[in-house]
């Protein structure tokens, strides 16, 4: 354990760079932030290594064991994340200027489907969904009903977003009349599948393999990963930011994934731009005190799901930031997040106020 107050942070932020390659000044006029540079590196990593790989595999004849392997090892153990975090990112602020808007759709709709992002999805559930509802009952993906140490109630979780997530979330955005939001969804979903299945008619094993299986081990991933983020809440205020989602910082993570470690920054600042990330968590370590946030250092999300799901809280506790003075001991963190993982199934939103002006 370590106090806050001695926290040193090692993830990036912004150094200013003033010489640029010739593709560097290329592309960069086109940016809206020339900080995001790091993207357009890893989009074009991805078109050297990815995409010929996967059009191999399509090839007949091509496709066996040991290079589906290949191929999983290197797109999930090595790209994945950083994509992810990358099309998060890009829809909280687009990529591109508005004269090569049209370029913004390179990402969701030209890459995604290679990583398991259906085109749309991501913004549809992200944007048009879990940023506005904020881990409450209203979120199709709260975690608020379940036992957060529980597999059991994780599965569930998973099995739930697999069976209704996409009825789910267009009935969402339909009840609440995003509907540009919705159609957009339904057509890079429905896209989606039939490019998919109609690539199953010239190599179905191929298509399976580069298309199929990722949507559903993203979605997982994803889905653990919003555990992690979201699995130590405080009962009285659910909706609080500082105590519904949590930070992992001085972690790898951050550097391959562009500093998403910053969830509690990231949703009280959502379009805050990722490397500003560190010095919003620094200049405001009073406010996490006050408010009792649940902070670790040297693991990320992931990790942090799966210590709930082994109930390490052991390991939990050693890498806890410690912002209340009271907890002196591993054992009181331990009790901490332990009260913090409660499923909360009792919750009553809160009343609307009632107009009680006359009516005309």
């Amino acid at each position: 354990m370590i106090n806050i107050k001695d926290i040193t942070i090692t993830d990036p932020v912004y150094k200013e760079k003033t010489t640029f390659n010739f593709i560097e000044r290329f592309f960069i006029k086109m940016l809206n932030d020339k900080r995001d540079m790091a993207f357009l590196k890893l989009c074009g990593l991805i078109l050297i290594t990815t995409f010929p790989f996967a059009v191999y595999l399509f090839i007949p004849g091509n496709l066996n064991w040991w290079l589906v392997l290949i191929y999983y090892a290197f797109n999930f153990g090595v790209l994945t994340g950083s994509f992810i975090l990358m099309l998060h990112l890009t829809s909280h602020r687009p990529l591109f200027k508005k004269e090569y808007s049209y370029l913004n759709n390179f990402i969701p709709w030209v890459i995604g489907p290679f990583f398991g992002e259906t085109p749309e999805s991501y913004f549809a559930h992200h944007l048009g969904m879990h940023h506005a509802e904020e881990n409450m009952p209203t979120d199709l993906s709260s975690t608020m009903k379940y036992q957060r140490d529980s597999f059991a109630g994780f599965m569930h979780y998973y099995y739930e977003f697999i069976v209704r997530g996409i009825y789910d979330l267009a009935a969402y955005l339909k009840r609440k009349n995003r509907m540009k939001i919705r159609k957009s969804f339904l057509i890079g979903e429905i896209s989606f599948w039939i490019v998919a299945i109609a690539l199953m008619f010239f190599n179905w094993k191929a298509s399976v393999f580069v298309f199929v299986v990722p949507v559903f081990v993203v979605r997982f991933l994803m889905l653990a990963g919003n555990w992690g983020q979201h699995a130590f809440l405080v009962k009285e205020k659910p909706r609080n930011s500082y105590t519904n989602s949590i930070n992992c910082i001085n972690v790898r993570y951050n550097h391959t994934c562009f500093n998403d470690g910053y969830h509690i920054v990231h949703h009280l600042k959502p379009a805050m731009h990722w490397l500003e990330l560190p010095e919003e968590f620094l200049r405001n370590t009073n406010k996490y005190i006050s408010e009792d946030s649940i902070i670790f250092y040297g693991i990320d999300f992931f990790m942090v799901w799966f210590y709930l799901m082994t109930k390490n809280y052991n390991a939990l506790a050693n890498k806890m930031v410690i912002v209340n003075p009271n907890i002196t001991t591993k054992e009181q963190a331990i009790a901490l997040l332990k009260e913090r993982t409660r499923r909360i199934d009792d919750y009553v939103a809160p009343a609307r106020p009632v107009n009680l002006q006359p009516t005309v």
